[in-house]
């Protein structure tokens, strides 16, 4: 096998050599990018789309490639798979931002359970629903025109063949956390206010009339406050986090440190 690699990468072309080299990072990213990158749609469907990209950024980068040879290919293998992963990673925080939301408001307001598991990840129902529609906003809003800017920015940042630098990788995942983390609690915020005011609300009822069976009342209104609030707030909560992951695509390397 060893032998056939070898025969494969000295005959050939410089253009396969530059693609293959370029396919290398966009695959490893492809892996964990947001809505195309879903464990819900085929392996094929994630591979084409990979060599797609790689076909739209190969004439926007300029490699200072080796010659082909094995080592090099090895090398070149573990620097943009790393690469890749870690610019697939940053990504990919934005959709666990609108997850956690998600579980925040349906923790919040006592919907964790409502649809069951029925999705691809065990997410709440008003996680499951917002993090559909914020990757279908993402798609209509040509993310893929986007993913293929910032992985093409990318080689400034991260030159390829060069191992990325640990304290680079630790201070980018720290920030990148901490930012899905505060944006994941800001869309989620109108919720946790919900159930504050319907918590205090139960509890001056409960006081004021010890008989009444306030769970019983009390349950219908949390549930239908909750489903209209998440109808009137969707859309701006989708709107501020497709704002926020622009953000990040326009500065760069998505504004990492």
């Amino acid at each position: 096998m060893t032998a056939d690699l070898t025969l494969f990468v000295n005959n050939i072309s410089d253009i396969g050599w530059l693609g293959l080299l370029i396919f290398l990072r966009v695959a490893a990213a492809m892996a964990l990018l947001p809505a195309m990158g879903e464990r819900n749609i085929s392996v094929r469907v994630r591979l084409l789309a990979a060599l797609a990209l790689t076909v739209v950024i190969a004439p926007l980068v300029t490699l200072d490639a080796p010659e082909p040879s094995l080592s090099a290919f090895v090398r070149f293998l573990a620097t943009e798979t790393l690469a890749g992963l870690a610019l697939g990673a940053m990504l990919r925080l934005f959709v666990l931002a609108l997850q956690t939301a998600g579980a925040i408001a349906a923790q919040s307001t006592s919907l964790s359970q409502l649809l069951g598991g029925s999705a691809t990840e065990p997410l709440p129902a008003i996680g499951h629903i917002v993090t559909v529609a914020g990757l279908a906003l993402l798609m209509m809003t040509g993310f893929h025109i986007k993913a293929a800017e910032f992985l093409a920015g990318s080689y400034t940042i991260l030159p390829a063949g060069t191992f990325p630098s640990a304290s680079d990788l630790t201070t980018w995942g720290v920030a990148g956390v901490g930012r899905s983390f505060s944006l994941a609690f800001q869309l989620a915020v109108p919720f946790v206010i919900l159930s504050v005011l319907y918590n205090l609300a139960i509890g001056a009822i409960n006081r004021a009339m010890p008989q009444l069976m306030v769970a019983f009342v009390g349950a219908p209104v949390i549930t239908f406050g909750s489903i209209a609030l998440l109808m009137l707030t969707a859309p701006t909560m989708l709107q501020v986090w497709a704002g926020a992951l622009d953000s990040f695509l326009q500065a760069p390397l998505g504004g990492t440190p």
